[in-house]
């Protein structure tokens, strides 16, 4: 796993320092001062930069569930992407998610493992928390993959992979633990806690509020398995205290965007403009799937998560794609023409903080659980305050009196009291309100439950359904093919995650 070898040789890889080191020779008598050493590597150090790189991924790594899920497409200046588009999928497809995710989380294990050893539980549990994140990922996109024995690399060069529910298990577990060392900890004994924590400054509240608001989100995952019953742990979540991440509460990095090369924000770099002030996509531009959506319930969002056209012809300010569509030479629409992804509400600039977990999408969590039963309180408040939160967060002229216009309009797919399923209806919201903002959630719930209702192929190249997982890395089948031929090679067409029921 990540060329599982190379982690010998690459400690931290993810660290900010600039040198990696060099393995000592036999006849290399000197030491260079510069070079890391095991007890200089400390939590205050590694916290940032693992932040950073999470939040650089969850920004900017899932274009084609955008695509798949009908949020983005390709714009008239490319050609088709064969493997994506077709619903091929290979073991090189999207392979960076485990190589990725797993150099994450081996920064994050050893800052947890430093932190224990020197007794700074504030860092500890910072560090449980997010492999939580980073696992399910992992779990979402492969079902089982390593977990127990991942990182114990003296010991285990090749680790046997642990079960999609059973890592599920655990990571709730996790969750639990790092939320007692959190509120046990003392503050003074985690050395810099309030410049490393680039997300909330050491502020214990907010992380207690996103561990419970992440344990909420294992928990709706799992809704649609037969028998699953929460009530154990919404128990916990409760006894926590603190609640979950509310309106205005945005969990988002802040270390320090600037317009240089490699300091900008990372979904402005990757979607709005380089440092030079050049455009920096011209490939993702508006899926005519969502657009339509939008337009035709009235939705003034589309002006908010898509750009104006550069160059507009013949008055289509707004212009999108359809997914998939081999757009002959003659075309005159090409990517000036179309609508970026990065619309205002946002791309706002290149020095904004980068969002991990934001308000809007806990809104979302928050009132499924409640009309599920898992939670108290009213289903219908809470959906129209998630909706409110989204035009909210997209900086919507005159937000709330425009969301509840929307709220009030009796479009069937925003009127509360007439839908039939409650739940699609806040699923097809969280939809409408998590474009560019977390295009992965999109996914798991077409997985979970079918919503959105997007047709089984936007692609007119693919002969399939959208794929339910990805295959695992052709790197797994080089150095790990033991354990990863194990898993007997699950189809990416047939073959769900544990929790696809």
């Amino acid at each position: 796993m990540l060329k599982m070898k190379k982690l010998l040789y690459v400690m931290l890889p993810l660290l900010l320092i600039a040198a990696g080191g060099c393995k000592k020779e036999f006849l290399d008598i000197n030491d260079n001062p510069n070079s890391p050493t095991d007890v200089s590597i400390t939590p205050d150090l590694i916290l940032p930069r693992a932040l950073a790189a999470t939040g650089a991924r969850m920004a900017t790594s899932y274009n084609n569930y955008a695509g798949w899920m009908g949020y983005w497409a390709r714009s008239g200046t490319y050609g088709p992407s064969t493997e994506e588009e077709s619903y091929n999928i290979t073991t090189t497809f999207e392979a960076d998610e485990w190589s990725g995710w797993y150099d994450i989380l081996f920064d994050y294990h050893t800052m947890e493992k430093k932190a224990q050893e020197s007794g700074q539980t504030f860092y500890q549990g910072i560090a449980k928390i997010m492999k939580t994140i980073g696992f399910m990922y992992l779990v979402d996109q492969y079902n089982n993959v390593p977990y127990s024995k991942a990182f114990d690399l003296s010991k285990n060069i090749q680790p046997t992979y642990d079960k999609g529910e059973a890592i599920y298990a655990d990571l709730l577990v996790q969750l639990n633990t790092a939320v007692d060392l959190i509120k046990n900890a003392d503050v003074d004994a985690n050395e810099n806690i309030a410049t490393a924590d680039i997300m909330f400054k050491g502020n214990k509240t907010r992380w207690i509020k996103f561990a419970n608001t992440q344990h909420l989100k294992l928990l709706i995952r799992q809704s649609q398995i037969p028998g699953f019953n929460p009530s154990a742990e919404i128990a916990k979540i409760n006894s926590n205290g603190a609640g979950f991440i509310g309106a205005g509460e945005t969990a988002s990095i802040q270390p320090g965007y600037a317009v240089d090369n490699g300091k900008q924000n990372p979904f402005w770099n990757a979607y709005k403009l380089s440092y030079t002030g050049s455009i920096a996509d011209q490939y993702n531009r508006a899926n005519n799937y969502i657009l339509g959506l939008y337009r035709n319930n009235s939705d003034i969002r589309y002006q908010y998560v898509f750009s104006a056209a550069q160059t507009p012809i013949n008055g289509n300010t707004y212009y999108g794609y359809n997914y998939g569509e081999v757009i002959p030479n003659s075309d005159p629409y090409k990517a000036p023409n179309s609508s970026d992804v990065a619309g205002p509400g946002l791309a706002k600039s290149a020095t904004q903080p980068q969002w991990i977990f934001t308000s809007v999408e806990s809104l979302f969590l928050q009132a499924e659980a409640i009309q599920r039963g898992w939670l108290p309180g009213s289903a219908q408040t809470a959906y129209e305050n998630a909706v409110r939160e989204s035009f909210v967060w997209l900086g919507v002229t005159n937000a709330t009196a425009t969301a509840n216009t929307y709220l009030a309009s009796g479009k069937p797919i925003v009127d509360w009291a007439s839908a039939t399923n409650k739940i699609n209806l806040i699923v097809t919201q969280k939809y409408l309100a998590l474009i560019g903002i977390n295009n992965f959630e999109a996914w798991a719930d077409y997985r979970r439950l079918g919503v959105p209702n997007v047709p089984k192929s936007l692609s007119p190249s693919a002969a399939a359904n959208i794929p339910l997982r990805l295959r695992y890395p052709q790197d797994e089948y080089s150095y790990n093919a033991a354990n990863v031929g194990a898993e007997n090679n699950p189809n990416p067409l047939t073959t769900g995650v544990f929790w696809d029921r």
